[in-house]
């Protein structure tokens, strides 16, 4: 009989500042710093590792339509070699084109944002992502931003 497949990225008791503090390239490891003091702020949650490199801040619980849930953060980031990538809610790019359209240089993924350097992007549009993610998350707006 088939066991269910644990998930692999889930909270951990792991340092988040030993993580940070071992980031090898120092202006990733300061960007890091500063995009998990900004989503403390945004979240108002706590930085909690999930997996072995993922920085997460707060939880929900999803479900799929085929019944399997999960937990995951409300946001995140990881300090990739090429990117430092946020962990945002799925169709981000079509929900909040407009956010995007003023963020400055980015890469979009399925929920996930890459970018190379945050003193290249406007913070206030990361927040405004951010934050529309948490409430997204927590079933606070459900309308798409489409070109508002």
């Amino acid at each position: 009989m088939a066991t269910p497949k644990q998930p692999v990225t889930v909270p951990t008791d792991a340092s988040v500042d030993d993580f940070l503090a071992a980031v090898s390239d120092e202006r990733r490891r300061a960007d890091a710093e500063r995009l998990g003091t900004i989503l403390r702020e945004v979240t108002g949650e706590p930085a909690v590792m999930w997996g072995p490199s993922i920085v997460g801040f707060g939880s929900y619980r999803y479900t799929y339509a085929s019944g399997r849930t999960g937990d995951w953060p409300l946001a995140g980031f990881s300090p990739r070699k090429q990117h430092l990538v946020v962990y945002l809610v799925g169709g981000f790019e079509e929900r909040h084109a407009s956010v995007l359209a003023r963020l400055g240089p980015h890469k979009t993924g399925k929920g996930c944002l890459y970018l190379k350097r945050l003193d290249d992007v406007d913070e206030s549009a990361l927040r405004e992502l951010i934050d529309r993610t948490v409430r997204v998350h927590k079933g606070v707006e459900r309308t798409t931003d489409r070109g508002q």
